[in-house]
C-alpha cells in the first residue's frame, strides 16, 4: 500500500517494523542526530518545536512526503486493531490500514470523553481561554462556514486529540493547509511571553481542537481506531491533575 504515516519523536525508539511508518526528529535543529529524518531540512519549522510540538513534523511530512495515504502518530502512541499481550504486535499493519482505506477517507483515535467538562472549559482550565478565544476570531474572518462545527464542537464533552491520523493525500494536504493557516495567524496575534513552557505548547494544543472542526465542516467520513500508548500511564496522577484544574483552576 502506499502510504507513508510519519512517528514523531525526539529520541531513539523502538519503531514499527512496518515500512508504512516514517520516523521523523521533530524538534530536531540543532540536536544531535538521531538516525531519522529530521524535520530541519528544506522547507521546515523545527525551531518552532517548543510551540508545535509534533507538527513540526507534520509540516515537513506536508511539504516533502508524498504517498496516496499520509498520516501522524506517536513514538509512544501508535493505532491498533487489536490490542495483543505484545504491544508492538497489535500496532495498525500496512494490510489493515488498506482495508479501512477501501472503506473510509479518514482514520481517527477514539476520541476522550471529559464528561464533566466541556472541549472549551477544559481547555480554558488546563491552558489559557484567549488561545480558543483568538482562535475563533481568525477562524470566523478567514472560514466563516466552519464556525458552525467550532462552536458546536466547544460545547461537547468528546474529542478526536494527540493530533493523530491518516487522510487520503487530497484531504492531508488540505487540512494542512487550512490548519496551518489559522496556527500561524494565531501566532501573530497571541502573546505567549507570560506563558510556562507546558502552555508554551499552546499551537500543538490549539490543532488538537481542530482537526474535528474540519473533519465534520467538509463531512469526511472516518474510522475511529483504539489508541496504542508503547509505556505505562499513571492514571492516578492523571486523574488528579485534572481535578486540580477543575476544582482550583491550578496548571500543572
Amino acid at each position: 500500500m502506499d502510504a507513508k504515516i510519519i512517528v514523531a519523536t525526539h529520541k531513539a525508539y523502538q519503531m514499527p517494523s512496518d515500512s508504512i511508518y516514517v520516523p521523523i526528529q521533530v524538534g530536531a535543529e540543532g540536536k544531535e542526530a538521531l538516525g531519522y529524518l529530521r524535520d530541519n531540512e528544506g522547507d521546515n519549522i523545527s525551531l518552532k518545536n517548543k510551540h508545535y510540538c509534533e507538527l513540526t513534523g507534520l509540516y515537513w511530512a506536508w511539504k516533502h512526503l508524498d504517498a496516496d495515504y499520509l498520516g501522524l502518530v506517536h513514538y509512544r502512541r501508535h493505532f491498533a486493531i487489536k490490542k495483543q499481550r505484545d504491544k508492538w504486535n497489535s500496532i495498525l499493519t500496512s494490510n489493515q490500514l488498506e482495508n479501512l482505506c477501501s472503506e473510509y477517507d479518514v482514520v481517527l483515535p477514539k476520541p476522550r470523553n471529559y464528561f464533566i467538562e466541556t472541549n472549551y472549559s477544559q481547555y480554558a482550565h488546563a491552558h489559557h481561554a484567549a488561545d480558543l478565544d483568538i482562535t475563533r476570531e481568525i477562524i470566523a474572518e478567514k472560514y466563516p462556514d466552519y464556525i458552525p462545527a467550532y462552536d458546536a464542537y466547544m460545547k461537547r464533552t468528546i474529542g478526536h486529540r494527540f493530533n493523530m491520523f491518516v487522510m487520503k493525500r487530497n484531504l492531508f494536504k488540505s487540512y494542512c493547509d487550512w490548519m496551518f493557516s489559522i496556527l500561524f495567524e494565531l501566532e501573530s496575534k497571541l502573546d505567549i511571553s507570560s506563558y510556562n513552557a507546558y502552555d508554551a505548547r499552546v499551537f500543538g494544543f490549539v490543532s488538537e481542537r481542530l482537526l474535528d472542526v474540519w473533519i465534520e465542516t467538509n463531512k469526511v467520513k472516518y474510522k475511529e481506531l483504539p489508541c496504542m500508548f508503547m509505556e505505562k500511564q499513571n492514571w492516578i496522577v492523571k486523574g488528579f491533575n485534572f481535578l486540580k484544574r477543575k476544582i482550583g483552576n491550578v496548571k500543572k
